[in-house]
Order: structure tokens, then C-alpha cells, then sequence
């Protein structure tokens, strides 16, 4: 059993809700990241979504793209970000997922990916601009060495793609609240409940929601309809603009607290 499918039915025995922080690697620097991983997990985080950053983040808002481009620009690299999840491996066990988008994996060559990712100790990939229907050759070297392949599904998804993400998904399955980027306001709770129900009609896998999750109230709203609750821009935001990262990071999500 995967770490990630361990957390959640550890989890679900004790009616509880995934807490899933959002962070981007190299943030303010990767010394730092690894403090945060560590930092997160203490105040309630059940698993990490690890942001890889991009020159052209075309899902992520403002916030995110900032974060992004600063850690470029500091020399963050996807080998880079392997070497600190390995580091990090010493100190926890906790769930990492790196989410990022195609091009730098694709660099970096598929099967050397998911060879060194597996070793440095990543549970799951979210390619957020590789689309089902093309992720075939990832998700084949991904699946070889035993990491999920987490994938997206939208409102705006038909039957169809739900139905061929449910049968391709491991781990969880990612349900992004609204259409446009990271950043937005929360909206539309009866869509999204309705939508989330209809995803549980063709799979067991937990359901995440993420997108527009921005206080500790919308966090509690999400987890009443979901599995797990990814929170993003706001975290990231104020890792971006403190002076003490690691406090306002914990301070933010321990106001949530268990969900």
C-alpha cells in the first residue's frame, strides 16, 4: 500500500479529512522548503503537494507565478527539488506529491524521472497541462517503479473523461473547484458537491478539492464534501511576503486544524 493510499485510509477510519498543503519548492529558498515540509506535517498536514516551478504556469494565478518565477530565478531545477525530497525522506514519511507541469519532466526524460523520483521517495505526480489521453507513456514508467499519477478532473468534464480518469487514477483523484486559476475566490458549494457526488458514482478513490480554498471556513466547508482539501495561493502567499515563513505558514494552518 502507497503512502498516500495509507493516509487516507488511516484517514478515513479515524472520520477524518486529508489536509493538503500547496507549496512551491524553492520558496524562498530550498533550505527553507524542506523546513516547511517538516514545519507543515507538525501542525496537521497529511500529505504535501510540492510545487515544481515553471516558466509559464498557465493553471497558476498571480501568487504562484511569483512564488514560480523567484525560484527559477534562484536556480531551483526538477533535480534540484528530487534532491530535497530525498533529504527529506531522513527526517519523515509523509506523503509527497510534485505538481508541476509537462515540459520540465519531459527534459528531464520520462523513464530518468519516474527512475529518480522513486528513489528520492515522491509518492505522486499532477501534471497539470498532460491530459489523460496523452499521459500514457508517463503513467506507464510512473506505474513501473510504484508512483501515482494524479489526475484532474474539472466541472467542465464530461462523463466520458470522468469515466477514463476513474479507471487510469491511483491514489486520488484531483477535483479543481472552478474553472480559471489558482487564486480565485471559493464559489458555487452546491456545484461542487453535486459534482463531487457524481465523480463517486464511477470510483472509490478519494476525491481532493483544491482551487479557491482560502481560509480556515472554506477548508471546513470543502471537507464536509470531499476527501481531502488542498489550500494553495493563500499559504503561499504568506510564505512569500513574511519575514518569518516558517511561522506564518504554521500559524495559517494550524487555525485549520483537523478536518
Amino acid at each position: 500500500m502507497s503512502r498516500i493510499n495509507l493516509k487516507f485510509w488511516e484517514l478515513k477510519a479515524q472520520k477524518k479529512k486529508a489536509l493538503i498543503p500547496f507549496i512551491v519548492a524553492g520558496t524562498p529558498s530550498l533550505n527553507i522548503t524542506k523546513k516547511l515540509i517538516l514545519a507543515l506535517e507538525k501542525v496537521g498536514a497529511d500529505i504535501i503537494e510540492l510545487g515544481v516551478p515553471f516558466s509559464d504556469p498557465m493553471a497558476d494565478g498571480p501568487v504562484i507565478q511569483r512564488a514560480s518565477e523567484k525560484s527559477l530565478a534562484a536556480g531551483t531545477s526538477l533535480k534540484k527539488i528530487l534532491g530535497l525530497v530525498r533529504d527529506v525522506r531522513r527526517e519523515t514519511e509523509i506523503p509527497i506529491l510534485l505538481m508541476g507541469y509537462y515540459n520540465p519532466i519531459l527534459s528531464y526524460g520520462l523513464r530518468r524521472y519516474a527512475v529518480d523520483a522513486a528513489r528520492a521517495g515522491v509518492d505522486a505526480t499532477l501534471v497539470v497541462d498532460l491530459p489523460p489521453e496523452e499521459s500514457l507513456e508517463l503513467d506507464r514508467e510512473l506505474k513501473r517503479v510504484g508512483i501515482d499519477l494524479i489526475y484532474l478532473l474539472a466541472p467542465t468534464s464530461g462523463r466520458e473523461r470522468i469515466r477514463l480518469v476513474a479507471k487510469r487514477g491511483r491514489g486520488f483523484i484531483y477535483f479543481v473547484s472552478m474553472t480559471g486559476v489558482t487564486g480565485s475566490r471559493l464559489k458555487n458549494r452546491p456545484e461542487i458537491k453535486g459534482h463531487v457526488a457524481l465523480i463517486r458514482r464511477h470510483t472509490g478513490l478519494p476525491i481532493a478539492v483544491g482551487f479557491g480554498v482560502k481560509s480556515p471556513s472554506d477548508a471546513r466547508q470543502v471537507a464536509r464534501l470531499a476527501d481531502g482539501v488542498v489550500i494553495g495561493s493563500e499559504l503561499v502567499r504568506r510564505i512569500s511576503s513574511s519575514s518569518h515563513p516558517l511561522r506564518a505558514a504554521g500559524s495559517f494552518l494550524s487555525a485549520i486544524g483537523k478536518i
